[in-house]
């Protein structure tokens, strides 16, 4: 199982972004994490692609050994690890393929991975694109594309992985409502199809409530609602989100964020 054990990561300016977190990730669920900005959401996503090292604690992966016990086994975790992002991460003057292409670069040493890609990675990224619905944009710019694209081919880029586990990171938060609800709706999708367990920061409780199989409530660092998105109440939301003024690094009232959430 994917888990934190007692995890906490004080990083060197002396900020506490996790405080003893304990969290377990079942095998092809979709959990969401709520919280407002601060609150220590990326942090836990980094320290679950090996990206972050907790200094205390234990990241376990999905064959339940710590990722960071040898650097063969952390390469292992990361390569079977796809990463979507807030604002995608795309490389603009490159195509939608090309993009997605770049998914396919662990699997490579560096000096293959400055030949033309071979016709069984281009095979794989065109059937991520057509997952997504992006087959006819394949080689247009994806500086040409919508934000909502662009995020489709975000997705795309992290299935050509082919892996176990995919991390969002807000990745609705800069798209639409309509947008927005399309591609959690995808990303919730292709993860049931092929089993992958999802991690996914939110602001959004509604599409927590609608997609969550587990949520938890990060405030200021610390874990404070674990459960059914279901079942979050008024005073557990108010819980969440008042970790905002506790926080340097957040901005705008608590009560801002709270709607934000609600809303």
């Amino acid at each position: 199982m994917l888990a934190l054990e007692q995890v906490s990561v004080t990083y060197p300016t002396g900020l506490t972004a996790l405080k003893d977190a304990t969290i377990g990730f079942e095998k092809g669920a979709f959990t969401v994490l709520l919280g407002p900005s601060g609150a220590g959401k990326s942090t836990l996503l980094n320290c679950l692609n090996g990206i972050v090292r907790p200094s205390a604690g234990t990241v376990r992966g999905l064959d339940s050994r710590p990722i960071f016990e040898s650097r063969r086994g952390l390469r292992r975790h990361r390569l079977q690890t796809g990463k979507i992002f807030q604002q995608h991460h795309l490389i603009g003057r490159l195509s939608a393929l090309g993009n997605v292409l770049t998914g396919r670069l662990g699997y490579h040493t560096a000096w293959r991975s400055l030949l033309p890609a071979s016709r069984a990675d281009r095979m794989i990224a065109l059937e991520a694109l057509e997952r997504v619905g992006l087959l006819d944009r394949a080689l247009d710019r994806a500086d040409a594309l919508s934000g909502g694209q662009q995020q489709r081919v975000g997705i795309a880029r992290a299935l050509a992985q082919r892996p176990r586990i995919i991390l969002a990171d807000e990745p609705v938060a800069s798209l639409d409502p309509a947008s927005a609800e399309a591609i959690l709706s995808l990303l919730h999708g292709v993860c049931r199809e092929d089993g992958i367990t999802a991690v996914v920061s939110l602001h959004q409780v509604e599409f927590a409530r609608r997609f969550a199989d587990r949520t938890y409530g990060l405030s200021a660092g610390r874990v404070v609602f674990e459960g059914d998105a279901q079942a979050l109440t008024q005073a557990q939301l108010d819980r969440i989100y008042r970790g905002a003024s506790e926080r340097p690094e957040a901005s705008g009232a608590p009560e801002a964020e709270r709607r934000r959430a609600v809303a």
